[in-house]
């Protein structure tokens, strides 16, 4: 599913619903769109610009336990041992940031624009020397770095797993970890699968 879709009008989404859903052999995947001036619906699985909306949300299971992600957990271990080296970040806590983030998916984008395993935000490309988002590797240093930061800047594993979800300036504002649910939730979720890696 690496290629853009473009096609026109209601008639294409109703295709893409039914080969996504009914299929004999279905890969699902988040599906963005945007219209463009001429009236022309463009549909893809990896968004290329922000004038993509989120259109189809991708069928997950109810499962999230680790045992059920549908990329095999040790796939990129060898880069996150060579970020934990580098940077000096526990190599149990990187993969627990990893599967919280993207499940493992090192082609996953959010609707804000994160890209990657560890969903890096393209204004942090250059800061980070990020050259190629998409390649695993490249993606998990930067990643890695990144955090790295955040654990000096706020000296506490789980400020630093907030402002990684949040942004450091409103943890850095607050001193402590937002009322938002969704960074209370991801702050939890880092935490129980940091605690089942290391097992």
């Amino acid at each position: 599913m690496g290629k853009k879709i473009l096609k026109e009008g209601i008639l294409t989404a109703l295709v893409l619903v039914t080969v996504f859903f009914t299929g004999p052999a279905p890969v699902f995947a988040d599906i963005y769109m945007y219209v463009d001036k001429e009236g022309v619906s463009h549909f893809t699985n990896i968004p290329d610009s922000r004038n993509y909306k989120l259109f189809l949300r991708e069928r997950r299971s109810r499962d999230d336990t680790p045992a059920r992600a549908g990329i095999p957990l040790n796939r990129y271990d060898s880069h996150i041992r060579q970020a934990s080296k580098t940077h000096g970040v526990d190599f149990h806590l990187v993969k627990a940031i990893i599967k919280v983030e993207s499940d493992f998916d090192s082609r996953a984008v959010s609707e804000k624009g994160a890209v990657g395993l560890m969903q890096i935000m393209p204004e942090n490309f250059g800061l980070l020397n990020l050259k190629d988002p998409y390649d695993p590797g490249q993606n998990i240093m930067a990643g890695t770095r990144y955090f790295r930061g955040l654990l000096d800047q706020f000296g506490e594993l789980e400020l630093a797993l907030a402002a990684y979800n949040s942004g450091p300036g409103l943890v850095e504002k607050l001193g402590s970890i937002p009322r938002i649910p969704e960074t209370e939730e991801y702050v939890r979720k880092v935490l129980k699968y940091y605690a089942y890696f290391k097992e």
